[in-house]
C-alpha cells in the first residue's frame, strides 16, 4: 500500500530523467506532513525530492500501519510506486526514527545515506519501554476523545518543545488543529518509543554515511548526540524543529553532506 506524496522535480521532462542521480525523499514528525519539508526541499538546488504524508496525517489521513516494519514496507512501496530507485532518506522526530529503523532493518536497497533530525534512538530497558508505552496510550486516549486544540495546547508543553514562546505554540497549535484526532492517536501509538528497538548499535554499522542535525537550542537531542558520538551537525537560532525554524541553514547542512558523501552521485 502506497502513501500520498507530493514529486519536486527539476527534471520531469529530461529522456535521462533515470540517470539523474538519487532523490531525496522527506519523513516529516507527528502532527506534520510531507509540506512542512517544502521550504526545505525547494532549497536543496536540483536535487528531486519527494514528500511523503505518513499514515494518519495529511493526504494520508485514512492509512493506518501496524509498526515500524509495516511503515517501512510502505515506504518501499511507495518508492516503487514513483519509479525511484536510489534515494537519500531525511526524516524529523518521528519521521527520523522511521527513517533510522528503515536504514537499519528495512529492506533499504538503493538507500544512499541517511539524515536525522532530532530522532530518538530508543529505549535500553524493557521497563522504560514499557512505561513510555503506557505514556503514549494515555495521550492516545485523548487524541481520540478531546477537541484536538485542547489537546495540542498541553502536547506543546511537553519538554521537548521547551524553546517555544507562548506566540510559536498558539501558532503551532493553530497550524496542527486540522489533524484527525483518531488517526493521530493511531500512528503515535503504532510508533511508540515502547515498539522501537535500541537503534545504536545498528546505526553504527550502517555501510551507507548518515548525519544526525539538531538545533542549537535542542538541548536533549544535542546532549544525546554527543552521548552517543553521532556525526552531530548542529543548526542555530532553532530548537527541535530545526528546519521549521531556520530552512535556510538546514537546506545548506543537507547540501554539505550531500557534497562531502563519496557515496553521492550528482544530478546532471
Amino acid at each position: 500500500m502506497t502513501l500520498a506524496c507530493r514529486k519536486l522535480d527539476p527534471h520531469p521532462e529530461s529522456p535521462a530523467r533515470h540517470h539523474c542521480g538519487p532523490w531525496l525523499v522527506w519523513l516529516h514528525g507527528l502532527l506534520g506532513s510531507g509540506l512542512d519539508w517544502l521550504p526545505v526541499a525547494e532549497l536543496c538546488g536540483d536535487y528531486p525530492s519527494l514528500l511523503i504524508d505518513l499514515p494518519g496525517h495529511g493526504k494520508s489521513v485514512a492509512q493506518t500501519t501496524r509498526g515500524f516494519a509495516d511503515i517501512s514496507r510502505q515506504l518501499v512501496q511507495t518508492l516503487q510506486a514513483n519509479g525511484i530507485r536510489e534515494y537519500w532518506l531525511a526524516g524529523y522526530s518521528l519521521g527520523g526514527r522511521i527513517a533510522m529503523y528503515h536504514a537499519c532493518y528495512g529492506s533499504h536497497h538503493g538507500l544512499q545515506g541517511l539524515l536525522v533530525e532530532g530522532g530518538n534512538l530508543g529505549l535500553e530497558s524493557a521497563e522504560l519501554r514499557e512505561k513510555r508505552l503506557q505514556h503514549d496510550r494515555l495521550w492516545g486516549q485523548r487524541f481520540r476523545q478531546e477537541p484536538l486544540p485542547q489537546v495540542l495546547a498541553d502536547w506543546y508543553q511537553q519538554d521537548g518543545f521547551a524553546d517555544l514562546d507562548t506566540q510559536q505554540r498558539e501558532k503551532l497549535v493553530l497550524l496542527r488543529a486540522d489533524n484527525h484526532g483518531p488517526a493521530v492517536a493511531d500512528m503515535l501509538e503504532a510508533t511508540s518509543l515502547g515498539h522501537q528497538p535500541w537503534l545504536l548499535p545498528a546505526l553504527q554499522r550502517l555501510t551507507v554515511p548518515y548525519t544526525y542535525l539538531c538545533g542549537d537550542r535542542d538541548h536533549k537531542f544535542q546532549q544525546l548526540a554527543v552521548q552517543f558520538s553521532l556525526p552531530l551537525r548542529t543548526l542555530a537560532r532553532a530548537g527541535h524543529n530545526a528546519h521549521r525554524a531556520n530552512p535556510g541553514a538546514f537546506a545548506a547542512q543537507v547540501l554539505s553532506f550531500l557534497s562531502q558523501s563519496s557515496f553521492l552521485s550528482l544530478p546532471r
